[in-house]
């Protein structure tokens, strides 16, 4: 009996070795990528870049008509055009928007230890009621320990960040990089149909049939989560600064953009997005921070309705309570940006293994009948 298990252990391997292989080679490609992260994060941004902006390319491409000698130029001109536009809007907006936006995060994160002890002494001044029926001495600890927790949650919240900005670190690389950018995106959108020709090409045609499984599970999770997921940190953000302007609010764009970064990070973000952005609001506004958590609960309520359901539901099908953990391993690993990317990958990962275990019971079945 043990002997027919090996027999049937060792004829799987054998059928499916150019398969195990090839998720073994995923695996020490991830491990590649996070090691040479600082140098290769450019070219991962323009990789993203070209997927999110392929089926633009492909839809217009599609819809103008081109005829005569301008037919073997079309790709080209269509990404070049498409490249004049993105810069124009790109100049706008830094010309307009990102020096307020800039200027203000960067505040933010200076002066981050003060703003939440001064808001944490204000919401410290609304509890004066319950703290006055404590014992002298239990009174100055108390507001002590309002102190000491604002001053350590403005620090964790800065440090926070310059972990995260630290993994883009000022190589030489880096730079050189990020300056070959726009030519390495146009290169990718020009000769897309090409390279993925000429990728699939490299493999045999059994295990190609694989690789275009993995490609297909990556596109269908990790794919539609990074579509889907920009457009909900944007809305986010967008709703907040139009809430948080209207209320006079000095930094605004500035919580407005980490609203909508934290969006990323599931269930736990947006919940800390808001209680940070309540509690720098006590420290500069404490007037207004009524209306504040009422726009802050708003835009909640909306995202929870409306657009979180159709991510988390319809793309991940992860339990709250795994990803719960997986964003603590993921910020033990590599804090910020691990918990901005555990949860995406993690699915991809998922949806590989069920592909890998239905492709080798079909092959199962087969050798059976």
């Amino acid at each position: 009996m043990g002997r027919t298990k090996q027999d049937t252990a060792g004829s799987i391997f054998r059928r499916n070795w150019r398969l195990i292989l090839f998720v073994l080679g995923i695996v020490i490609a991830f491990w590649l990528v996070y090691t040479l992260r600082s140098v290769l994060l450019p070219f991962i941004c323009g990789l993203v870049l070209a997927y999110l902006l392929y089926p633009i390319v492909s839809w217009l491409e599609r819809k103008l008509p081109v005829k005569g000698r301008w037919l073997s130029t079309r790709r080209a001109s269509l990404v070049a055009g498409l490249f004049i536009i993105i810069l124009v809007i790109v100049g706008i907006f830094v010309f307009y928007i990102a020096t307020g936006v800039i200027g203000s995060f960067s505040s933010l994160i200076k002066n981050a230890p003060q703003y939440f002890s001064e808001g944490l002494q204000t919401l410290r001044g609304w509890l004066d009621s319950f703290q006055r029926w404590l014992p002298p001495e239990l009174q100055q600890q108390f507001g002590g320990s309002f102190h000491d927790a604002g001053t350590t949650l403005g620090n964790a919240m800065r440090n926070a960040f310059g972990k995260g900005i630290s993994y883009i670190s000022g190589t030489f690389g880096f730079i050189l990089g990020f300056v070959a950018l726009p030519v390495f995106l146009f290169y990718i959108l020009k000769d897309w149909e090409k390279l993925s020709s000429g990728f699939y090409s490299a493999f045999s045609p059994q295990m190609a049939r694989h690789v275009r499984g993995f490609v297909a599970v990556i596109d269908k999770v990790l794919g539609r989560w990074i579509r889907a997921q920009l457009m909900l940190s944007v809305t986010v953000a967008v709703l907040c600064f139009i809430g948080l302007a209207a209320l006079g609010i000095t930094l605004a764009p500035a919580l407005a953009v980490l609203q909508g970064i934290m969006e990323f990070v599931p269930i736990l973000g947006p919940w800390i997005g808001g209680a940070v952005g309540v509690i720098v609001i006590l420290a500069i506004a404490p007037q207004k921070v009524i209306w504040a958590i009422i726009i802050y609960l708003a835009v909640q309520l909306l995202e929870n309705i409306f657009l979180v359901p159709r991510i988390h539901g319809s793309y991940l099908h992860i339990h709250p309570a795994l990803i719960l953990v997986l964003l603590t391993l993921g910020a033990f690993i590599a804090g910020l940006w691990g918990i901005i990317l555990i949860v995406p990958l993690t699915a991809t990962i998922v949806e590989i293994y069920k592909y890998v275990r239905d492709n080798m019971k079909v092959d199962e079945g087969q050798q059976t009948a």
